[in-house]
């Protein structure tokens, strides 16, 4: 799982919150936050609704509610499915672009269709870092490729190279892009 190997990568003291959407069903239980958490050092977790976000922290969209950022919060929505998922990248990205703007980094790896495509799009047009796995490399390249169509990302490449890139990011090592603020 292409989500398991990039949070594999990122270190003990990573100073950002990591926000998570996975397209699964509606119903049935997910254990996505402790393969995630058993991936890395950083503990994964759904959010509670309104909680302040923090760095070092991987939070999960639970299943049947959209994840969103305001004020600095992790949001959860009950809000119609978009592109026929919920939770959907795509408000995830938008709602995080609003609240940091080019303190923002979207990451899209492998997948079908097209969510998080316009998302993506946003985090550019924001400012913000936006990645994408290689559809090369990708087990599904359909997000992928509709996310490099729609957001032009500074960055396409293989996931060791996508977590590298996203440590010197908010490192500030990374001089062309902006620095994230402490919930990109």
């Amino acid at each position: 799982m292409a989500l398991r190997t990039l949070v594999s990568r990122l270190p003990e003291d990573f100073p950002a919150a990591v926000l998570v959407v996975l397209h699964i069903p509606a119903r049935g239980p997910t254990v996505l936050p402790e393969i995630l958490s058993r991936a890395g050092p950083l503990p994964a977790r759904h959010p509670i609704d309104g909680e302040p976000l923090a760095g070092g922290v991987i939070l999960v969209a639970p299943p049947d509610r959209h994840l969103a950022a305001s004020g600095g919060c992790a949001r959860l929505l009950a809000s119609l499915p978009e592109r026929g998922h919920r939770p959907s990248a795509d408000v995830l990205l938008r709602s995080a672009a609003s609240d940091f703007g080019a303190a923002c980094c979207g990451i899209i790896l492998s997948g079908t269709m097209n969510d998080g495509a316009a998302g993506l799009a946003a985090v550019r047009a924001a400012g913000g870092l936006a990645l994408v796995q290689d559809p090369v490399e990708a087990a599904f390249p359909g997000m992928p490729r509709a996310a490099i169509a729609a957001a032009d990302p500074q960055f396409v490449a293989p996931l060791y190279a996508l977590a590298e890139r996203l440590g010197w990011w908010v490192s500030g090592e990374d001089t062309g892009s902006p620095r994230p603020g402490r919930g990109a």
